[in-house]
C-alpha cells in the first residue's frame, strides 16, 4: 500500500518516479518534487531506481539534482498518522522546506514498518553499514554514492536544520 503525502489519498508504491510539481500548502511556489516510495519488501528496487533519478518517462536525472532520502515510520491505514511521533511533527515540516525550495530535488521515502519491526535491533535498515539508522524519522542527503548529510529523529523537524542540509555543497 502507497504513503500519503500530508491529507492526499494513498497510491500504490511503485519504483516508477512520480513526479509532483505543486505549490505548497504554505503557498511557496517551489521546483517539482520528485518523489520515490519504498518500504522493506521493495526497497533495493526502488533504490536502484533512486540513484538514477529516472523520471516517469525513464531520462536520466540532471546533473544538478539533488537527491534526499526520508526514512519513516509507518502510517496506520485506519488514522493516517504514524505510530511515531516525531515523524508526525517532522513531516509537514520537511515537506514544506523540500516543496519551497528552488533546487532540482528527488526524495525517497523510505517507511521502516510497524513499531515491532523497526524495534528490532536487527532491523535492515539499522545494521546496513550505507544509513546506519538510529530513529525516525531521519533524512539523509545522498550524493556520490554516500551520506553527505543527515539529520536524526531528534532534529529532523527543526527548519534552519533542513534549509542547511539542503544548501550543503
Amino acid at each position: 500500500m502507497g504513503r500519503p503525502i500530508g491529507d492526499a489519498p494513498c497510491a500504490p508504491i511503485s519504483p516508477i518516479l512520480t513526479q509532483q510539481g505543486r505549490v505548497s500548502k504554505w503557498g511557496k511556489e517551489g521546483m517539482p518534487l520528485k518523489t520515490f516510495d519504498a518500504d522493506l519488501s521493495n526497497f533495493d528496487q526502488v533504490f536502484g531506481g533512486f540513484t538514477k533519478s529516472e523520471t516517469t518517462e525513464g531520462s536520466p536525472s540532471e546533473p544538478d539534482q539533488l537527491k534526499f532520502l526520508l526514512f519513516l515510520a509507518d502510517k496506520d491505514p485506519s488514522t493516517n498518522r504514524s505510530w511515531c511521533p516525531d515523524c508526525n511533527v517532522a513531516e509537514p515540516i520537511i515537506y514544506e522546506k523540500l516543496e519551497a525550495s528552488n533546487s532540482n530535488l528527488v526524495l525517497l521515502r523510505a517507511y521502516v514498518g510497524d513499531r515491532p519491526t523497526w524495534r528490532n535491533p536487527s532491523h535492515p535498515w539499522r545494521v546496513d553499514p550505507r544509513f546506519k539508522l538510529k530513529g525516525v524519522p531521519t533524512l539523509i542527503r545522498w550524493e556520490n554514492e554516500a551520506v553527505a548529510g543527515r539529520l536524526e529523529d531528534y532534529e529532523a523537524h527543526i527548519g534552519d536544520k533542513i534549509d542547511s542540509i539542503l544548501a550543503s555543497n
